[in-house]
C-alpha cells in the first residue's frame, strides 16, 4: 500500500484565529471547531484541494516551545503554489505575514519565497513558470500544447488551471525515483 500524507498538524496560542488567518490567506475551510478530550481546542481545517490542516493549542498541562519561521531541522515548512509570487506576498504581507527570503529564481525550477506566518510558521510560496512550448510539467508535443493522455490536475475556482501535478510532482534534478515524465518520457 502507498503511504499518503494524511495531513499536517499546526499548534497556536489561538487555534480559530490561526485557522481564520488560513482562510482568509489560502482558501481554507474550516471543518469542525472543538475542545478534545485532552483539553485543547483543536479546529479542523481543509485546503483548497482537500488536504487536512488540523490546528489546535496545548493540551492539558502541555507546554508548547516557540515557533520557529528560520530554517531548521525537522518539520521545517509547508509550501504553498502561487500564480504570481509578488502579488501574494503583497497579500499575505497584507495579512500580517513577514517576508523572510526571496522572491528567488531557482535555476531550471521555480521562483520561490519565504514568509513567516502567524505562530512563526514558515510558509514557502512556489511560482512555476510555464516554458515556451511546453508546461511546467516539462512536457513538450510537435503543437507545444499539453497531450491529450496526461492528467490534468482540477481547476480552482480562483486561480486558472494550476501546471503543477498533484501527486507526481518534479523533482529539482528530474522526475523523482526514476520515473518518466508522462509527457515527454523522459526522466
Amino acid at each position: 500500500m502507498p503511504y499518503r500524507i494524511n495531513h499536517i498538524h499546526l499548534k497556536s496560542s489561538d487555534p480559530r484565529k490561526t485557522a481564520e488567518w488560513y482562510v482568509t490567506a489560502f482558501g481554507f475551510k474550516i471543518v469542525t471547531d472543538e475542545t478534545r478530550v485532552f483539553g485543547d481546542r483543536f479546529v479542523r481545517c481543509t485546503s483548497e484541494d482537500g488536504f487536512a490542516v488540523n490546528i489546535s493549542g496545548a493540551r492539558t498541562n502541555e507546554r508548547l516551545g516557540p515557533g520557529d519561521a528560520q530554517p531548521h531541522h525537522g518539520l521545517e515548512h509547508f509550501g504553498f503554489d502561487s500564480q504570481d509570487i509578488e502579488a501574494d506576498i503583497a497579500r499575505l504581507r497584507g495579512l500580517g505575514a513577514t517576508l523572510l527570503e526571496g522572491p528567488t529564481q531557482v535555476p531550471k525550477g521555480p521562483r520561490i519565497a519565504f514568509l513567516k506566518g502567524p505562530d512563526d510558521t514558515r510558509l514557502e510560496l512556489v511560482e512555476r513558470r510555464t516554458p515556451a512550448g511546453g508546461c511546467a510539467w516539462g512536457l513538450r508535443s510537435e503543437s507545444g500544447r499539453m497531450p491529450r493522455s496526461v492528467p490534468r490536475p482540477s481547476p480552482r475556482p480562483e486561480h486558472p488551471w494550476s501546471p503543477v501535478p498533484v501527486r507526481r510532482r518534479r523533482s529539482w534534478t528530474g522526475w523523482s525515483s526514476g520515473a518518466r515524465c508522462p509527457g515527454c518520457r523522459s526522466t
